[in-house]
């Protein structure tokens, strides 16, 4: 894992993204791991209001942010890091705390088809492959609807990308995330605008921190 997320990830990137100057580095990486186009984003304040009722923000992720897309359709995403045991049972926390409370400051407004993102800095899952799309079905409500429950999981370890001439934006998200190779690190970092930015608000973050 990239050592600037280091000690407690889930805080530190929330601390970095969580205001509306940085919603633009967040829909980079959602538009590049869903591979949608986001018209406008929003971030869901309910977070923030509850963060004192629980133990610790590791709780909440990274981002809570409400989407739409250039076709009007709506969504809502949420991206956490996990990591320990019961890795399926805290995706499955993780989405209902998202999902439930995505309308708690706005009654009026529709319940939109929330996504998480998942990061994991382990290898958990049989696939080979890094970028996984798990769905469950979720039970019929009252009127016989069901609801697609959509989980993307990015397992680091498996991930790998020598060859610079090759790297398109998921690989440079990847890359950076990682932060194992310097050479690609500092690559990324040059080439790609929204990574740049987020590497110098993380140096500010942990330059600025002080002990309590």
């Amino acid at each position: 894992m990239n050592r600037n997320f280091v000690s407690n990830s889930n805080l530190v990137l929330r601390k970095v993204l969580n205001s509306k100057d940085n919603l633009d580095i967040i829909q980079d990486f959602i538009e590049t791991f869903l591979h949608i186009k986001i018209k406008e984003i929003t971030l869901n304040p309910y977070l923030k209001s509850k963060e004192k009722y629980l133990p610790s923000e590791e709780k909440f992720g990274i981002a809570d942010v409400r989407i739409k897309l250039i076709d009007a359709k709506e969504m809502n995403i949420g991206i956490q890091w996990i990591d320990g045991y019961y890795i399926q049972n805290k995706m499955l926390l993780y989405y209902a705390q998202i999902h439930s409370n995505q309308l708690e400051h706005n009654a009026n407004r529709k319940t939109a088809k929330t996504v998480t993102i998942n990061l994991l800095d382990f290898e958990h899952f049989k696939s080979e492959n890094y970028h996984q799309i798990k769905y469950i079905d979720s039970n019929p409500d009252e009127n016989g609807n069901k609801e697609r429950l959509e989980f993307h999981i990015l397992e680091l370890p498996k991930f790998s990308k020598d060859i610079i001439a090759t790297i398109n934006k998921e690989d440079a998200w990847m890359i950076y995330l990682r932060g194992e190779r310097k050479d690609l690190v500092d690559y990324v970092v040059r080439k790609y605008d929204k990574i740049n930015k987020l590497d110098k608000l993380l140096k500010e973050y942990w330059e600025n921190e002080k002990m309590d």
